[in-house]
């Protein structure tokens, strides 16, 4: 089968995959093995499309906190068909349309996961949409909805949010009644999150994150920021915590600006704010049934049209490459993609 493989630790955007060049951590290969059945309720699903998210980038790196044994498959969520079952698996046939997540292994055209570990996905729902859902709408579905516990009228502010988490928050936010806070980069990005029907945008390219907020909130006669949605970090989350109300939560998603925040214990205890850390792949260790429960309803939302999945790149796996370059440069509104056999390729829908 085809399958991206990892042989050492570097920047996935160096050269193309295929290349023979040592500077490349990649390599794709045609011919590696099948993944076999490994229990009776093992599935094999051939997989239709799979997501980069930002871990995936950091763990070519060797920047992410799970750094697994070279060589290794990348990747994590991804949707395909059922293409083979063991003789105790109850709840799927093959042919199924299913999505799910792994730690690794799901830049290759096949994967092997346990029944109980995959979703059906409904008719009606886009194949290759599902296989983006589960680790960013995943990720602020367990953060907005689990953890802080967003409620009407709140106010939500949303770094980063024109990326893949980022989007999936905004939308979230919109669908829990809060007040929606976007910052984001460039016209072209605020447009697209206006249209989302974001109550107040922050152009970074266009003056103070914090005067741009406090303008808005005196304008709608609100006390502050009541949830702070932060995949950034850097001095981005230091400017707006100025933001934050008494009583105000604070979601650590991530560090894509590679700069991990200092978070003053003192003003913390002062304004008695409450500060969640975020790892959601720790979930389907410690809380799979919060896991299960979170991807059941994001695809019935899906399904219902209540979110949609917005891809703006899609690649070929030996495009791989390109697919980490859209992602390092910041040019992806939402969520950039690999698929199989669709026959298209270095896409753009921007």
């Amino acid at each position: 089968m085809e399958a991206l493989l990892c042989k050492k630790i570097g920047d996935p955007t160096v050269v193309p995959p295929t290349s023979s060049d040592d500077s490349s951590p990649l390599t794709l290969s045609t011919s590696h093995p099948i993944p076999q059945l490994n229990s009776p309720t093992a599935i094999r699903v051939r997989v239709k499309a799979t997501s980069l998210n930002y871990a995936n980038y950091l763990q070519i790196l060797g920047k992410y906190q799970e750094k697994p044994p070279l060589p290794f498959i990348p990747g994590s969520d991804y949707s395909g068909l059922v293409e083979s079952v063991g003789p105790g698996v109850s709840k799927f046939r093959v042919g199924d349309p299913v999505c799910s997540f792994a730690g690794l292994g799901s830049f290759a055209q096949f994967i092997v996961a346990d029944e109980s570990e995959l979703f059906r996905v409904p008719d009606g729902c886009d194949l290759v949409a599902a296989g983006a859902l589960p680790v960013a709408y995943g990720t602020s579905h367990v953060a907005l909805v689990h953890r802080a516990q967003l409620t009407s009228g709140q106010v939500l502010l949303v770094l980063g949010a024109a990326g893949g988490v980022g989007v999936s928050a905004v939308q979230i936010g919109k669908l829990c009644g809060a007040i929606v806070i976007a910052v984001a980069r460039g016209a072209e990005k605020v447009q697209f999150l206006e249209s989302l029907g974001v109550d107040h945008v922050v152009d970074l390219t266009k003056g103070s994150v914090t005067e741009s907020v406090k303008g808005f909130l005196k304008a709608r006669k609100l006390r502050g920021v009541d949830v702070l949605y932060d995949p950034v970090g850097g001095k981005l989350t230091k400017e707006t915590m100025k933001l934050l109300s008494w009583g105000a939560k604070i979601l650590v998603i991530g560090f894509a600006s590679g700069e991990i925040p200092v978070i003053p214990a003192n003003i913390a205890l002062v304004k008695n704010w409450t500060i969640h850390g975020l790892y959601w792949g720790s979930y389907k260790t410690h809380r799979p049934a919060v896991l299960e429960d979170s991807l059941k309803e994001l695809l019935s939302w899906l399904t219902r049209g209540l979110i949609t999945i917005h891809i703006s790149h899609t690649y070929s796996l030996p495009e791989a490459n390109l697919a980490f370059s859209a992602l390092k440069d910041r040019k992806v509104i939402g969520k950039v993609m690999i698929t199989f056999d669709d026959g298209n390729s270095a896409r753009s829908k921007l």
